[in-house]
């Protein structure tokens, strides 16, 4: 089974594709837009380098990261839930009905703590896919502990599927 995770962001969209059984990291990358473009021509952007990417890999579930706000930057949030919108539009349009994770959710899934920091979320995800150094750059490794998340959700599915049976 292949997994898509998504860490989206206006200027740049991390993703990443693991393989289950054994949490196998694929292929990770970014989806970068043209900050000289409209609004409109950016979330397009966004939507044909996530379409290029379900159709080369044709993941079989997905999950990404929910809109947060800081109270003294709501304009980041505005703007990441533009490109949160094209994502589960270019998702639907593919069959994919993903999970959704707040920030807090992934560093305690990951780390045991939802205060972790950036560095303790990317050792994490280095150690679960059993990568010899770091995975840069965070969006790539934001996107991956996305996909460990639904990975573990995936794996608990299955481990009570074959405990019933």
């Amino acid at each position: 089974m292949l997994l898509l995770g998504i860490a989206p962001g206006l200027n740049r969209t991390g993703y990443a594709l693991l393989r289950l059984p054994g949490r196998e990291l694929v292929e990770g990358g970014i989806l970068r837009t043209t900050s000289s473009h409209s609004l409109a021509e950016r979330v397009l952007e966004i939507r044909n380098g996530l379409r290029d990417v379900i159709a080369e890999h044709r993941p079989e579930a997905a999950a990404l990261e929910q809109v947060f706000s800081l109270p003294r930057n709501p304009k980041t949030a505005v703007l990441m839930a533009h490109a949160r919108g094209v994502i589960l539009v270019t998702l639907a349009e593919a069959g994919l009905h993903p999970r959704h994770y707040t920030p807090a959710q992934i560093k305690k899934l990951l780390t045991g703590s939802g205060s972790a920091g950036k560095e303790q979320v990317q050792r994490a995800v280095q150690r679960e896919l059993r990568l010899p150094s770091l995975l840069e750059p965070n969006d790539v490794a934001d996107a991956a502990a996305i996909a460990l998340c639904l990975s573990g959700e995936m794996e608990i599915a299955g481990q009570q599927w074959s405990d019933a049976g």
